[in-house]
């Protein structure tokens, strides 16, 4: 049985919708707000991915004949709540931050205002993909961050969990502005650069590294990079300045290597003195291994390796410090009247909001949706996305154009917000709007 992606929710969202339709409460006006309670250790932001798989979804919702089926199998629900969701859409309306946007903990990164049960329903896959895609996009900025200008690449697909989170790992490495992938699914749906060298099974698979690099490079060329370090890597660093000689005298001049274990600093340094030595000033050095943001940025920052790349593989693809975010969905509104929720350590102040940034990244403002206010020093960064269960313009937007937009927010963005050795708080206030509805439903 073909069961469709309607069906990606959590049971409960299934008997709560039931009971809401059952007591005619299934169609109260509600506001549903998305965020983030805390940040992780060792994260001073958080960037804000995966609104365009929300609305793709949010437009395709509806329960097939085989969800329905399915779901009457369980003996839970009665026929009637049954026809209902035959006949279920998303009719709601989303605000949204734009996708590469630098949040903090407790700012709203979507709001849904939707019919309850609607609003309800869709939790679980909003939650699921904000999580995840904000989890790696985050990682992801921290790596570029540490890399400076050197080329970064996605090597992460074998060691992510699941296809699914492969695919869209490179999505979001093309998003925020990485320089390739190994992932030849995903390159070629999202138009990105494709990448990789050869494994140390293809040497041994030769009587000779001599014989291996050359089958490659007669194979690809100028394109071919040479694995060195499947024996020793200082043979192998010599035997690829032999290699790359060679075939320049017939005007191939390769890429360059890839280091792929051991002393990484030494290693480099050795291989760009024998480059430099050789006269072959134009190749490049690449590394990979159990990377991550703290191993590259004593690379490049440190020790001022002499390296041109970086392949990152499990670190980034399971964002290994920290793989998930404590992201929450409560509800805010309900028949136009502020609710919110006053449990120890998970309070949640009541009210439909919107976030404004500073432009000089002195600190956020959170206030009602409907203040009528404008600050010459901030902008607002929720913006409505999804209008009666349609996108409208502003969710149209390619993965070139949020890269562009992450790349003019990064270059503002202070060294103490992009800092991952060192924690700094940013400032998070509320209006006075909003405290002032805090005191009013929460009283002390």
């Amino acid at each position: 049985m073909e069961l469709s992606n309607s069906l990606i929710v959590d049971f409960y969202e299934l008997t709560m919708a039931s009971v809401y339709y059952k007591d005619q409460i299934a169609n109260s006006d509600s506001t549903f707000s998305l965020f983030v309670r805390s940040l992780p250790p060792n994260r001073n932001y958080l960037v804000a991915a995966g609104l365009q798989d929300i609305l793709v979804w949010l437009e395709e919702f509806r329960f097939s004949e085989q969800d329905l089926h399915a779901l009457k199998q369980l003996g839970t629900f009665d026929d009637q709540f049954l026809h209902w969701l035959s006949e279920l859409t998303f009719t709601g309306n989303v605000r949204a931050v734009r996708e590469g946007t630098l949040v903090f903990a407790g700012e709203p990164i979507l709001e849904i205002q939707a019919p309850l049960a609607q609003a309800q329903l869709i939790e679980t896959f909003l939650l699921n993909q904000i999580t995840l895609q904000t989890v790696l996009a985050t990682k992801v900025s921290r790596l570029r961050h540490a890399a400076k200008d050197k080329i970064l690449m996605d090597f992460a697909l074998r060691r992510t969990q699941g296809i699914d989170a492969g695919m869209k790992l490179t999505k979001i490495s093309k998003m925020m502005g990485l320089n390739g992938t190994s992932n030849v699914m995903a390159g070629i749906n999202y138009n990105f650069d494709l990448s990789g060298t050869m494994a140390h099974s293809f040497v041994q698979s030769y009587k000779s590294e001599k014989d291996a690099f050359e089958a490659y490079v007669r194979a690809f060329g100028k394109d071919a990079i040479l694995l060195v370090d499947t024996f020793d890597p200082l043979t192998g660093i010599d035997q690829a300045i032999k290699t790359a000689k060679y075939f320049a005298q017939n005007g191939t001049f390769i890429r360059g290597i890839r280091i792929d274990s051991g002393d990484l600093v030494a290693l480099s340094n050795y291989a760009r003195q024998q480059f430099d030595k050789a006269g072959l000033n134009s190749l490049s050095i690449y590394v990979s291994g159990g990377l991550d943001e703290f191993s590259i940025d004593n690379l490049v920052r440190v020790q001022k390796a002499p390296i041109d790349g970086f392949g990152v593989g499990y670190s980034m693809g399971v964002s290994q410090d920290a793989p998930v975010i404590d992201t929450v969905y409560k509800l805010v509104s309900l028949d136009g009247k502020p609710v919110g929720k006053t449990s120890p350590k998970k309070a949640v102040a009541p009210g439909e909001k919107q976030v404004w940034r500073s432009r000089d990244w002195s600190g956020d403002i959170i206030t009602l949706s409907k203040e009528n206010l404008s600050y010459k020093s901030h902008y607002p960064l929720l913006e409505e996305v999804m209008t009666k269960g349609t996108r409208n313009k502003l969710a149209y937007i390619s993965l070139d154009d949020i890269n562009s937009y992450f790349e003019r927010q990064w270059e503002t963005v202070p060294l103490d917000i992009k800092e991952f050795t060192k924690s700094f708080q940013y400032s998070i206030t509320n209006s006075d709007s909003i405290e002032k509805l805090i005191k009013n439903n929460f009283p002390k």
